[in-house]
């Protein structure tokens, strides 16, 4: 560092080393003139004797001339310090090169890469220039533009964020969500959404071309910078918005141009304005998308249908600018008259038709079928189907419509009487069943219903999917006719002999029947005789002869001691067998003890000792039952 300070004033330029010799020379000729002059007085020769110049051996400079000199230089010439912007004067120019003077003792050399910006750079441009270094290895001075753009444009940004002033930037190419933009040889990055008020279709429309924008942020860390064109036009409008929506009022018609299509609506831009058309006031008809109606860019008029306080939100027509297509309903149409239809909607409830354009009838899932069981009206059409239909109801103030498909075919029930009397057997498909019974369809429009206790004369079924499954074909006959009420109530069990009649004189009291312990439950046991009688055994009457119980499992004899056709009852015991038996024997000793006594002519004590014994034994038995 003392080096340099030191080597600062000096330097090796033609014009010093001129004013160098003149120096010089003129202190040479001042010499010669002294030694051509006479010989002066010795007090005064050392009065005026320079003793400095004896001393060093140099003339001593004027300190008038010496600040001369440094205001020259630093006027003429630059510190080539390194790191340092400096503006410097294109002298000379190759096909890759530009030479720059600095005002330095050399000239720099830049690559023509750095100016590819500016392909119209001739001899004796002024550009900025880095000092990189100030002396390399062969003594020549290292320039870069592109740095030195680098940091000045950093500094004109800031500047220009700060001021919120408007600069130029060249639009280089697209990238992901936006384009980047060249400013002050910066990349910026302008998202799409910025580029115009309206929604941008075509980004490659603005590449290679110079706009203006506005620096909206900066971040310093990552060195990014956003741009913005949007801000530009948006307070361009600002003035525009605030006149339209100062003369806003409902009913108004404005002109317009379709900015956005969504699933929900159109966006109209009013010129700075924009106002939402909701699906459902763009037409009369029914649509699925409002692409249907409009595109985007189009020019239409629409009417102002409502707006907030502050006006920033607008809701606007665009069928409302036509005639109801109601009020254009022929009066010709009327109640039963046929008419031709489009399916536009389907709900569970029903079917909307649209008659003529904008005009719509529901036709309710009750009217479009005879049958009476639940289904839904997507059994019977789908959107798009041509349809024809009866008109049921016509209102035409409150604009609604009722339509019928079945009415054109005749009633079924209308003959019902001939066609399904009372016992007669017919055939059904089922189509659902409850808790309760079954549903079956007989024939488009005529259902009957099956009660559970009508499907089986031998099985106990809680619920009828155990029984029939929806679809199966069962026989059934008529057990009910309700021609009013639409009701006809069915059995299937009816169609077969029912085997309680058979199993009546089969099973009697007190007839006895093997069979084996199916089941032991918590009050007893179940013993399957066929596949069709199912008897309950007591907790009681299972103990056999020997005091034990029967087990699951174990054979043996029964006796029915209860039989009930009607509630399908049985029940048996085993155990009544056996004391059945006890009682034979008890009156078989009675009779053989009476028939010795009568032989032996006993004595009157021996004979109701006898008797007594009798008795108790008889006693003890009916205790254990």
């Amino acid at each position: 560092m003392a080096e340099e300070k030191a080597t600062k004033p000096v330097v090796e330029t033609t014009e010093a080393i001129q004013e160098a010799t003149t120096v010089e020379e003129t202190t040479e000729a001042t010499q010669e003139t002294k030694v051509e002059t006479p010989v002066q007085d010795p007090k005064e020769f050392l009065e005026n004797f320079n003793w400095e110049k004896y001393e060093q051996g140099i003339e001593k400079v004027d300190d008038s001339k010496l600040e001369e000199f440094e205001k020259l230089v630093s006027e003429n010439f630059v510190d080539t310090a390194d790191e340092e912007v400096v503006k410097g004067t294109v002298v000379y120019l190759t096909d890759r090169e530009a030479i720059i003077d600095i005002n330095a003792k050399s000239e720099g050399v830049i690559s023509l890469n750095e100016f590819r910006y500016n392909p119209d750079l001739k001899v004796g441009d002024k550009v900025e220039v880095l000092i990189d270094i100030r002396e390399d290895k062969s003594g020549q001075l290292v320039l870069s533009h592109r740095k030195a753009r680098t940091i000045m444009a950093w500094d004109r940004v800031n500047a220009a964020h700060d001021n919120e002033e408007i600069v130029s930037g060249f639009v280089k190419c697209r990238t992901k969500g936006g384009m980047i933009v060249d400013v002050f040889g910066i990349e910026a990055f302008l998202p799409g959404s910025q580029i115009d008020v309206k929604p941008i279709r075509d980004y490659d429309q603005y590449v290679n071309k110079t706009m203006e924008f506005k620096v909206v942020k900066i971040n310093h860390e990552f060195k990014n910078v956003v741009v913005s064109h949007k801000a530009l036009i948006e307070a361009d409008i600002e003035e525009q918005k605030k006149e339209i929506i100062s003369q806003l009022e409902k009913g108004q018609v404005l002109e317009g141009v379709v900015k956005n299509i969504t699933s929900y609506g159109v966006f109209i831009d009013l010129g700075g304005v924009d106002g939402l058309v909701h699906i459902t006031d763009l037409s009369w008809s029914r649509i699925n998308h409002p692409n249907e109606v409009v595109e985007l860019d189009q020019k239409l008029n629409v009417v102002i249908l409502d707006f907030d306080e502050n006006k920033s939100r607008i809701q606007l027509g665009l069928k409302q600018l036509e005639k109801h297509p109601w009020d254009a309903l022929s009066e010709d149409i009327k109640i039963g008259d046929k008419v031709k239809g489009r399916v536009v909607v389907i709900a569970d409830y029903g079917a909307f038709i649209e008659i003529v354009e904008g005009v719509e009838g529901l036709i309710h899932v009750s009217e479009m079928s005879w049958s009476t069981h639940l289904r839904s009206a997507q059994d019977f059409v789908k959107v798009g189907d041509e349809v024809d239909a009866v008109v049921l109801t016509l209102d035409r103030e409150d604009r609604k419509m009722s339509l019928g498909i079945k009415q054109l075919t005749p009633d079924p029930w209308t003959d019902i009487t001939t066609k399904y009397p009372v016992g007669s057997k017919h055939k059904g498909i089922v189509r659902n069943f409850t808790n309760f019974g079954v549903f079956l369809e007989l024939e488009e429009g005529i259902d009957g219903l099956i009660y559970i206790s009508d499907l089986s004369w031998t099985k106990k079924i809680k619920h009828p999917s155990e029984f029939v499954t929806v679809g199966d074909t069962l026989e059934v006959e008529v057990l009910e006719l309700d021609v009013e009420g639409r009701k006809l109530s069915l059995g299937h069990k009816q169609t077969t002999e029912n085997p309680w009649d058979k199993y009546e004189t089969e099973f009697a009291l007190d007839t006895v029947h093997k069979a084996t312990i199916t089941e032991i439950v918590d009050k007893g046991a179940t013993i399957d005789f066929n596949d069709d009688i199912t008897a309950f055994v007591p907790q009681r009457h299972l103990e056999k002869e020997d005091g034990k119980k029967l087990t699951k499992g174990e054979e043996a004899e029964f006796k029915i001691i209860e039989f009930n056709k009607d509630f399908k009852r049985v029940v048996a015991s085993h155990t009544a067998i056996f004391r059945a038996e006890e009682k034979r024997n008890v009156k078989a000793a009675v009779k053989r003890q009476a028939a010795s006594a009568e032989e032996a002519k006993p004595t009157l004590g021996d004979a109701n000792e006898a008797l007594q014994a009798l008795k108790d034994k008889m006693e003890a038995s009916s205790k254990k039952k």
